[in-house]
C-alpha cells in the first residue's frame, strides 16, 4: 500500500516551522551584535581617553612637572567614573519599566554628545580655564550615557534566548569591552607611527575620538531595529520604582557583585589602560611599548571570553570558574609588575600583562553570569548596571589616580602592585561569599 504523500496543506507546515526557526535565530544574531557592537563602541570612546592621557593632561591641564599633569589627566579620566552611577540608577531603571530597547537608544544619543564634545575643545592654550571645563562636562556626559549602557546590554543579552546558551551570549559583552580597548590601543600604535610627536601633542590624540563619534549613525540605526523583551509585572507597591525593589531585597546581591567585580576592574584600568602612560612617564620606555602591551592585552580580553562562555555553558556551575580565575589573577599581579619594572624592552611587560588578562578574561564572564542569574528579571537591567556601575566608579575611576601617586609619594613603580593584588584577593573572598542562583 502505497503511503500518501503530505497534503498541500500540511507541506507548508513544517516549512514555517523551519521559517520562524530561522528567523528567531537571525533575531537572536541581530540582538547578541547589535548590542555587543555599540557597547564596544561607547566603551571604546569612554576609555581612549585612558590611553591619551599624557596628551590630554599636557593639553589641558598644563604644569610644571609632567608628573602633576597626569595625575590631573587621569584625575579627569576618573569623573566619568563618578556619573556612571548616576546613569545606571537612571537608565537601568528606566529599562526594568519602559524596555531594554528604548534604554539602550538614549544611552546612544548621550555618548556621541559627550564624544563630540572631548574631539572639538579647543586647548587650555586657547581658552582658557574653560577648556578643562568642557572636558570635565563631556566626560561626565559619557559616564552617565555607559554607566547604564553595560548592565542594560547584558540583562539584553541573557534574556533574549534559551537558558542553555546563556554563556554564549553574554560573554560578548567583555568581549565587546576588550574590542574597545583593543582598536583605542591600535590606533595609538598607529597615530604614533604615523605622526611626529609635535602634532601627536597637538592634535593627533584627538583622532581616537573622532572615530568614536561613529557611534551616533552605527548605534541608532542597529538598536532601533531591535526586538524588545516584554517586561514582568512586579508587585503593587513596586510599580514604578524597581530601585526600591532592587535596594530592598538585593542589597547582598549588589555589594558582593561589585566586590566580585573589583578584581577584574583595577587590575584592567591600572594594567591595561594604563600601560602606556606607566610606560612613558614611570619607566622612561618608549610609547609604543605601552601601547603594545596594551594592545595584547585588549586581544586576550576580546578573544577569551567567547571561549569562556561556551564553556560556562557545558559545566553544571559558574562559581567554580570565577573561583580559580580570581584566585590565579591575584597570584600574577605582582609578578607582571615585577616583569614591567624591570623590563628593558617589550617582551617582559607584554607577558606580564597577557597573563593577568588571560584569567581576568575567564573571570570576568562567570562573574557577569553569577551576578545576573542572581537578580530577577523585573531588577535585571538596573540591578546589573548599578553593580558595574558603582564598581568602576569607585575602583576603575580611582585606580590610575592611586597607582600614580602610590608611585609619586613612594618613588617605587613596584608600588602599584601592592594596591592591585589586595583588591584581587578582595574580590577572591567576595566569590567565595557569593551564593549561585543558576536555576533562577
Amino acid at each position: 500500500m502505497l503511503t500518501p504523500l503530505s497534503s498541500p496543506r500540511e507541506q507548508p507546515a513544517g516549512n514555517q516551522q523551519d521559517g520562524n526557526n530561522l528567523n528567531e535565530r537571525r533575531e537572536l544574531i541581530k540582538t547578541v551584535v547589535a548590542s555587543s557592537l555599540v557597547t564596544a563602541l561607547e566603551m571604546f570612546d569612554f576609555t581612549v581617553f585612558g590611553f591619551f592621557a599624557v596628551m590630554i593632561g599636557d593639553q589641558f591641564f598644563p604644569a610644571g612637572d609632567p608628573l602633576i599633569s597626569l595625575l590631573w589627566g587621569v584625575g579627569t579620566f576618573g569623573v566619568g567614573f563618578l556619573m556612571r552611577p548616576v546613569g545606571a540608577m537612571m537608565i537601568g531603571a528606566y529599562a526594568d519599566r519602559k524596555g531594554r530597547r528604548a534604554a539602550l537608544t538614549r544611552t546612544t544619543w548621550l555618548m556621541a554628545l559627550g564624544t563630540a564634545a572631548l574631539a572639538l575643545c579647543p586647548p587650555y592654550a586657547s581658552i582658557g580655564v574653560l577648556a578643562p571645563f568642557v572636558i570635565i562636562v563631556a566626560r561626565s556626559l559619557q559616564g552617565f550615557a555607559v554607566g547604564g549602557d553595560i548592565g542594560v546590554a547584558s540583562a539584553f543579552v541573557l534574556e533574549a534566548g534559551p537558558a542553555a546558551r546563556r554563556g554564549s551570549r553574554v560573554s560578548w559583552q567583555p568581549a565587546s569591552q576588550g574590542a574597545a580597548a583593543l582598536l583605542g590601543a591600535s590606533l595609538g600604535i598607529l597615530i604614533i607611527h604615523t605622526l611626529p610627536p609635535v602634532a601627536l601633542a597637538s592634535w593627533g590624540w584627538r583622532i581616537p575620538f573622532v572615530v568614536g563619534l561613529l557611534i551616533a549613525p552605527l548605534g541608532l540605526y542597529v538598536r532601533r531595529r531591535l526586538r524588545d523583551v516584554p517586561m514582568p509585572q512586579r508587585a503593587a507597591q513596586d510599580a514604578g520604582m524597581p530601585l526600591r525593589e532592587l535596594f530592598r531585597d538585593h542589597g547582598n546581591t549588589i555589594v558582593l557583585g561589585m566586590l566580585m567585580m573589583m578584581g577584574q576592574t583595577i587590575p584592567v584600568y591600572s594594567i591595561v589602560y594604563f600601560m602606556p602612560s606607566y610606560a612613558m612617564r614611570v619607566m622612561h620606555l618608549p610609547a609604543l611599548t605601552g601601547y603594545l602591551a596594551s594592545a595584547s592585552s585588549a586581544f586576550l580580553l576580546m578573544v577569551i571570553p567567547p571561549l569562556a562562555g561556551r564553556l560556562l555553558d557545558q559545566l553544571p556551575r559558574r562559581k567554580p570558574v570565577a573561583l580559580v580565575a580570581s584566585g590565579c589573577t591575584t597570584l600574577l599581579v605582582l609578578p607582571a609588575f615585577v616583569l614591567a619594572t624591570r623590563a628593558t624592552h617589550a617582551l617582559p611587560i607584554i607577558a606580564g600583562a597577557a597573563l593577568v588578562s588571560l584569567t581576568m578574561a575567564f573571570s570576568a564572564v562567570a562573574i557577569a553570569l553569577l551576578v545576573l542569574e542572581a537578580l530577577p528579571a523585573r531588577v535585571r537591567a538596573s540591578g546589573m548596571a548599578v553593580a558595574q556601575a558603582f564598581n568602576v566608579a569607585l575602583f576603575g575611576g580611582t585606580a590610575q589616580f592611586i597607582v600614580t601617586g602610590l608611585i609619586k609619594w613612594t618613588g617605587d613603580p613596584l608600588s602599584a602592585a601592592w594596591y592591585v593584588a589586595p583588591a584581587c584577593a578582595t574580590s577572591f573572598c567576595a566569590i567565595v561569599l557569593f551564593r549561585e542562583r543558576r536555576g533562577s
